[in-house]
């Protein structure tokens, strides 16, 4: 049975180039980079290597970056730092309803401390109302944190927009990038982001390690405490194979993005326009335009999620139903119910997120098998019965 893996927005394979630069530091060059005796002096000049790629595409420089372990800590750091840093100016923060966990979570735990949190509302595309944005910015907001894109629906907000409003107004600026960074250009200076979130193991690169960037002169209580590592910003020994991963990993995709690019996308707009021919009483969720080049939501109507991406895997094939770290769980997809849909329709939503190795043919396999699938399913819903 062929083995197609559809899920990329949940994690990514290492690709041969990362793994070839990582075993030297694995197996020869294994010293504490903070040491300053031989066996330290590779280690740190690979990890200061590896920083200066992670910022060519980003485009900022090496001292405003920050190597994390995680996306979810980068959020942390970003979103508590900023707020902690800001308290005596104001209590306010804004976000929206369609967050990855990590931001929600952490904007969650600082209402718990005092802090007063807008969640702002977005469209049946998926898209926030800039409007609504300007208005919700009081005297007491000290930070906006808006995701680059959505990673159940691929749906890219407007960045640069946010960064304008966000200057304008003096208030600090946090953008959750972990699923755009690779997959779409990101320039920091252009964007006006004060400090934007990335994660290794969604571009190719292991689990384990992030990375944080940090507008110079922006202010960041740290998170972690301990020893002088990342210039007194975050405490811990370096973790030297991730971060040469991770270093290598944005090397490749700042090369390869434009070719990525058009192979994703026409990936997917064979993928959505095959599964709507063939399959009746569906829909694409996101904006028509606006999203990623890999990821494509589709909500089957007469059909439970969870027991189409069991029939799937039975065909070799792995997709999910949104986002991995809220997998397990029987609510609806916040991010779909946010945008008007079901919460019976939400349940029957897959979200199909293509990667560099994909190809059309595995594409191809997916709109023959889906039919049969969705029809066999759909023959035990007397909702459906009725429809026919």
């Amino acid at each position: 049975m062929n083995k197609i893996y559809f899920d990329h927005n949940a994690t990514t394979p290492i690709i041969d180039e990362v793994f070839e630069a990582v075993v030297p530091y694995l197996k020869d060059q294994w010293g504490n980079p903070s040491s300053i005796h031989w066996a330290g002096r590779g280690p740190k000049k690979a990890l200061e290597e590896a920083r200066e790629k992670v910022c060519k595409l980003l485009n900022c420089a090496p001292l405003e970056l920050i190597f994390t372990c995680s996306g979810t800590e980068g959020a942390n750091h970003a979103i508590k730092g900023l707020a902690y840093a800001k308290k005596d100016r104001g209590n306010h923060i804004i976000t929206t309803k369609v967050e990855h966990p990590a931001v929600l979570n952490t904007c969650k735990h600082l209402s718990k401390e005092g802090f007063d949190v807008t969640y702002l509302d977005v469209d049946p595309d998926g898209m926030i109302d800039l409007e609504e944005l300007k208005k919700s910015i009081t005297p007491k907001t000290v930070l906006i944190t808006v995701m680059f894109a959505n990673n159940e629906t691929g749906v890219i907000f407007p960045i640069k927009e946010i960064g304008d409003i966000a200057k304008e107004r003096g208030v600090a600026f946090h953008t959750d990038a972990v699923q755009a960074a690779g997959k779409v250009p990101i320039d920091v200076q252009d964007l006006n982001v004060d400090v934007l979130t990335i994660s290794g193991h969604k571009l190719y690169a292991p689990k384990g390690v992030g990375a944080l960037f940090v507008r110079r002169g922006v202010r960041l209580v740290p998170l972690i405490h301990g020893g002088h590592q990342e210039r007194n910003r975050r405490g811990g020994t370096e973790n030297v194979p991730g971060i040469v991963a991770l270093g290598k990993a944005c090397e490749v995709a700042v090369r390869d993005m434009d070719k990525e690019t058009a192979h994703l996308k026409a990936l997917k707009e064979r993928l959505e326009k095959g599964i709507s021919e063939k399959v009746p009483h569906i829909k694409i969720n996101g904006h028509p335009d606006k999203r990623l080049p890999n990821t494509a939501n589709i909500s089957f109507e007469f059909v439970e999620g969870e027991s189409l991406l069991l029939n799937l895997d039975m065909k070799g094939i792995a997709a999910s139903s949104g986002s991995a770290c809220t997998s397990g769980s029987l609510e609806p997809s916040h991010v779909l119910v946010s945008m008007g849909i079901t919460h019976e329709l939400s349940h029957g939503s897959v979200r199909f997120s293509l990667g560099k190795s994909n190809t059309m043919e595995e594409v191809e396999y997916l709109i023959e098998v889906m039919p049969p699938i969705v029809e066999r399913m759909r023959s035990m819903s007397p909702l459906y019965a009725g429809i026919k």
